[in-house]
């Protein structure tokens, strides 16, 4: 009985937690873009310019750099600046990943430009402007993995394959979730395509 009683404290006290993250998940500022149109699995985007803190690595992988990117880039946004100013997190982390090498990069919050950030004291970290683009982009949920990046890359490239729609660059993967957000976890894969409005 009393094992029954701390098991349903503690998925009582999961469920709890579980839903303080993803209100706060809500909250956080996410990167602007417009919907262009909406297929079944796919849709087309616009990204205006934004704001990214961005770290390059030798990684080819996402399990390569996920982890290691991912703490240089924290600690720049929690204090490790000149400045010693925190930034707020926003959504999404943006990974593009090559044979070559790869980058992380956050996107600032829409309130900075280049010029009001603070400078990183970890020099290997690169504040720029991306630019305007347009995006194809399929959703994938759960945990990403190399595996769910490549079948749903080489899917939504299927797609735009059959709709006649040009590539006209790499692909990024995006993550909106924490590691400890288990509940509703959303992933996506863009690649940028040649669109005229």
């Amino acid at each position: 009985m009393k094992l029954l009683t701390i098991s349903l404290v503690l998925i009582g006290v999961f469920i709890v937690f579980q839903s303080f993250i993803a209100i706060n998940a809500v909250k956080t500022e996410k990167q602007k873009f417009r919907v262009i149109l909406k297929e079944d699995r796919f849709e087309i985007r616009f990204y205006p310019s934004a704001t990214m803190a961005t770290i390059y690595s030798n990684a080819t992988d996402y399990k390569g750099l996920a982890s290691s990117g991912f703490r240089k880039l924290a600690r720049y946004i929690f204090g490790g600046n000149e400045q010693k100013q925190s930034i707020s997190m926003t959504a999404p982390v943006i990974m593009n990943m090559t044979e070559k090498g790869s980058t992380m990069s956050f996107v600032m919050p829409e309130k900075y430009n280049n010029n009001e950030l603070p400078t990183p004291n970890d020099k290997s970290i690169d504040i720029q402007q991306s630019k305007p683009v347009y995006v194809a982009s399929i959703s994938f949920s759960g945990y990403a993995t190399d595996a769910k990046i490549k079948s749903n890359k080489e899917q939504l490239e299927q797609m735009l394959k059959d709709k006649n729609i040009k590539v006209v660059g790499e692909y990024s993967f995006l993550g909106y979730n924490a590691p400890y957000e288990f509940i509703g976890r959303t992933n996506e894969i863009i690649i940028p395509i040649e669109w005229k409005e």
